[in-house]
């Protein structure tokens, strides 16, 4: 059974997810999550390799939907409203929760073309519109004052770090709800791992963040909330072991098993 220590209420979450269970084919990966996700916070999932933090992130924006045989029991509720009833569009979801991956994944265009791609699709026409949209949306991902005289480079040759950016620059342009970051710092330099950390603190604020680390240190210094997943025993389900407040799970964790990931007992 889940531990939970001054876990957001109902009221202050934005993602909610009660008795949810997810399958790949016949093998059940998550199994019974009941958590609360608050609204305008950053959220750290930390656990082993394999316990199901990023299959859990994707169950958020239906990810994973785009592999065969997948399926879910329960509830996943945004802002109240269930994401897996009959007659919600995965597409418009993942507009409204964004997501930023391991590894950079600029598309192969200049760096305008890249920020300008989502609210294209969205029907904006309008050069005006489309340089203030661009502007704004480096600006927000700090790395405007980097690129504002190059922006017909393409986002390709950045630095690592550089990319990370612009792929976060990329979502923010289509005004998510939600940011996923699934270990975006992993595959960057500390100076860039910085940078990262900076821009969520910037935008926790206005815009909900939950980010899968494997980095302790990470997720002790930046997130408000953090949700521990284990899987104890090959081939079973993994479930969600302890979630709080950050201070509280790092400074005295209930569950002698979180006590011992995050002393580095495991994992």
């Amino acid at each position: 059974m889940s531990v939970y220590q001054s876990a957001p209420t109902l009221e202050q979450a934005a993602i909610t997810a009660k008795d949810f269970n997810f399958w790949y084919g016949d093998f059940h990966a998550l199994t019974g999550l009941d958590l609360n996700i608050a609204k305008n916070a950053i959220t750290a999932f930390i656990g082993p390799s394999g316990c199901g933090k990023s299959t859990f992130l994707r169950c958020i924006n239906r990810m994973n939907d785009l592999i065969e045989g997948t399926r879910v029991e329960g509830t996943m509720t945004l802002d109240g409203n269930d994401i897996y009833v009959e007659g919600v569009d995965p597409v418009d979801l993942r507009r409204r929760v964004g997501m930023i991956f391991q590894q950079p994944n600029p598309f192969p265009k200049s760096i305008y073309e890249n920020v300008a791609f989502g609210p294209r699709l969205q029907g904006v026409t309008s050069k005006s519109d489309l340089d203030d949209i661009v502007e704004e949306s480096l600006k927000r991902a700090n790395l405007w004052k980097e690129v504002s005289n190059q922006l017909n480079k393409d986002g390709l040759a950045l630095s690592g770090g550089q990319q990370q950016r612009l792929c976060i620059a990329r979502v923010l342009a289509v005004q998510p709800d939600v940011l996923l970051m699934d270990e975006p710092c992993s595959a960057i330099d500390p100076t860039s791992v910085s940078k990262v950390e900076d821009l969520m603190a910037e935008l926790a604020p206005e815009m909900t963040i939950i980010i899968v680390t494997h980095s302790m240190q990470q997720a002790a210094r930046i997130s408000d909330y953090t949700a521990f997943f284990l899987q104890e025993v090959a081939g079973e389900p993994a479930t969600l072991i302890e979630y709080g407040q950050t201070d509280a799970i790092f400074t005295s964790p209930v569950d002698s098993r979180t006590e011992d990931y995050i002393t580095g007992r495991f994992g």
